[in-house]
């Protein structure tokens, strides 16, 4: 018996009338062939974060300001304190060259696993690895996958404060060199005071010294490895049940958007902050201008500076995202587009556990 044969989700899914331009559409219920597009997608991330890295520094000219030269990733490394010298200098670009380097290495990596998974692995990971598979209809495995990520996020944001704390420091705009943070702000008044509007005017985007960063980096990374942990050993309460669509697509609407939200908060923090986006890699604070559409832009326009585009790129990207999570939350809520009608017999409203 095959595993097609083994798994009903196929057949009541239809997965075989969807088109391949529908893209990951067509693996919702074969667990096996998306993690080796999700895999593979990575290695694309990474390959290009490799590639353009390497491709900026060919690029780069020592003698002009960086903000000033269309570069998009070697701002974000020198912000991290690589390759930087006093007065915000940048001293060497060697660093950047390992950096790309392993981004490309890695890459080939990720890339060899996803074809693996597409080509070779089983189709249906339950059907060898019981851990790694998963039925979207089942909500403890759902939220068990969602604490996982929290997890990582938080390892992610904890990995920063590593960075910031022992491992040779950030850039620091205040005093115009690298330094280590030595002692972050945990007081939570200060912390959460910039999330309800108490400690600036500007909200987290008006945060002014690296010891609130790394403070605030400390306690989203505690507070996202706590949600993980609550998420993984917990089920979804009773009253859960029917507040959310316990389906694929549902699921992949929730995370637009989400993604949506964040890239919008980026592109304001991106246009007026100067400590984490100091200057001196990023260009001067922008304004919002007003028109049909908002848009991030200097003062003073003879410059595009890296800044404007980091804003500008952020806020269209969440205006699509956000696009993407009203069309597949539609869909998820039982909406035909076809039949331009809603057949409330497609959504799954009660999780199988």
């Amino acid at each position: 018996m095959t595993a097609v044969s083994e798994s009903p989700r196929l057949i009541e899914q239809g997965n075989n009338d969807i088109p391949w331009w529908a893209g990951n559409a067509r693996f919702t219920d074969m667990s096996g062939r998306l993690l080796g597009a999700h895999v593979a997608h990575a290695g694309l991330i990474v390959f290009w974060a490799g590639a353009m890295t390497l491709f900026e520094i060919t690029h780069f000219d020592l003698a002009r300001p960086m903000y000033e030269q269309g570069l998009i990733l070697l701002p974000h490394l020198a912000t991290l304190g690589f390759g930087v010298g006093e007065g915000g200098q940048i001293v060497n670009t060697y660093s950047y060259f390992v950096i790309g380097s392993l981004h490309l290495i890695s890459s080939a990596f990720l890339g060899f696993g996803g074809i693996f998974h597409v080509l070779f692995g089983p189709e249906y990971l339950e059907t060898q690895f019981s851990f790694f598979g998963y039925d979207w209809k089942d909500g403890n495995k759902m939220t068990t996958i969602l604490g996982i990520h929290l997890i990582l996020l938080g390892l992610g944001a904890l990995l920063l404060v590593a960075k910031a704390m022992f491992f040779g420091g950030i850039y620091d705009p205040a005093i115009e060199n690298v330094r280590e943070v030595t002692n972050p702000t945990l007081n939570p008044g200060v912390i959460f005071g910039y999330l309800f509007g108490a400690v600036e005017r500007n909200w987290i985007a008006g945060v002014d010294n690296l010891e609130d960063v790394i403070g605030g980096h400390i306690w989203i990374g505690a507070i996202c490895i706590t949600g993980g942990i609550w998420h993984i050993v917990t089920k979804p309460f009773r009253w859960t049940h029917r507040l959310f669509v316990w389906s694929g697509e549902a699921y992949l609407s929730y995370s637009l958007g989400a993604l949506a939200l964040m890239g919008f908060i980026a592109a304001y923090f991106v246009s007026i902050n100067t400590t984490v986006y100091p200057e001196v890699f990023y260009g001067a604070p922008l304004s919002v201008k007003l028109s049909l559409f908002p848009y991030f832009s200097l003062d003073n326009p003879e410059v595009v500076s890296s800044r404007t585009w980091l804003a500008n790129t952020h806020f269209w990207l969440a205006f699509f995202f956000l696009q993407g999570h009203i069309w597949h939350a539609l869909r998820a809520a039982g909406f035909d587009f076809q039949k331009g009608r809603v057949n409330p017999t497609m959504v799954n409203y009660e999780p199988t556990n």
